[in-house]
């Protein structure tokens, strides 16, 4: 028999605080039956009397997956980092050279990407050093895969021309696709007949799978998704969390973050 109840109960709640150990250590080949079962009903009898030591386990554990996972995102986007804020199929919009870069991830079609088109307007009008990356990610059906493809055709054929092409398609009303992003595309006067015969290019699909995979790598899966410096921010946010964001990432090149 175990000798010290106190002695087992300290290595019990040490097992309990790793939380999953338990079982291989209840398991063990040095434990004979008898101290398994006191060891088992130790723990249930703690458990009874403290059942809070379950939930704060998980909120652990949970916790603990969080900064795995963030630390994978971290990972993930400095491995990605060429394509993901230098790519040459990509759209600049700011300052090409500015200090800091923010990557959005968009849908035509989405619903919080409209509403999330301000905040972003105003940080360029108002941050004349930010640079913008804008990453196609047609995800809410063919009408968004039908737009991205134009989007990268006028990109292609007119640049100067893309930020007035995409400001008016993302804010258009009802669902955008081919037919309505290639109407914006002739009311800023480009020629539709040439956009139509591009569409097929093999670039244009390239440009598109170049995002799809740089979104699956970084475990993207809706949108608005931004990405500043090595964090990934999910979702229309506000203008002021992105602010923060991009000032963050000033403070630490001045800084020792």
């Amino acid at each position: 028999m175990i000798r010290s109840k106190a002695g087992l109960r300290a290595a019990v709640l040490g097992v309990l605080a790793l939380v999953v150990a338990l079982p291989a250590f209840a398991a063990s080949a040095s434990f004979d039956q008898g101290q398994k079962d006191e060891i088992g009903t130790i723990v249930k009898d703690y458990l009874m009397e403290h059942p809070e030591v379950i939930r704060d386990a998980m909120q652990e554990l949970d916790r603990r997956d969080r900064a795995a996972e963030a630390d994978a995102r971290k990972s993930n986007i400095t491995k990605n980092a060429d394509l993901l804020f230098n790519s040459k199929r990509q759209v600049v919009l700011g300052n090409p050279q500015g200090d800091v870069t923010l990557v959005e991830f968009f849908d035509y079609n989405c619903g919080y990407c409209k509403r999330a088109h301000a905040d972003l307007t105003r940080l360029l009008d108002e941050d004349k050093n930010l640079k913008v990356v804008l990453k196609e990610f047609p995800v809410l059906g063919p009408g968004s895969e039908e737009a991205a493809q134009v989007a990268v055709v006028v990109h292609e054929m007119a640049p100067d021309k893309y930020r007035a092409f995409h400001d008016e398609l993302l804010m258009s009303r009802g669902e955008v696709n081919g037919a309505r992003a290639i109407a914006v595309a002739g009311d800023l006067g480009l020629d539709t007949a040439a956009i139509k015969a591009r569409l097929k290019e093999p670039e244009i699909a390239a440009t598109i799978n170049e995002s799809y995979a740089l979104a699956q790598s970084l475990g993207i899966n809706g949108t608005p998704t931004y990405v500043v410096q090595n964090e990934l921010v999910v979702g229309a946010v506000g203008y002021d969390t992105l602010k923060s964001k991009i000032q963050s990432v000033r403070d630490c090149g001045a800084t020792s973050c």
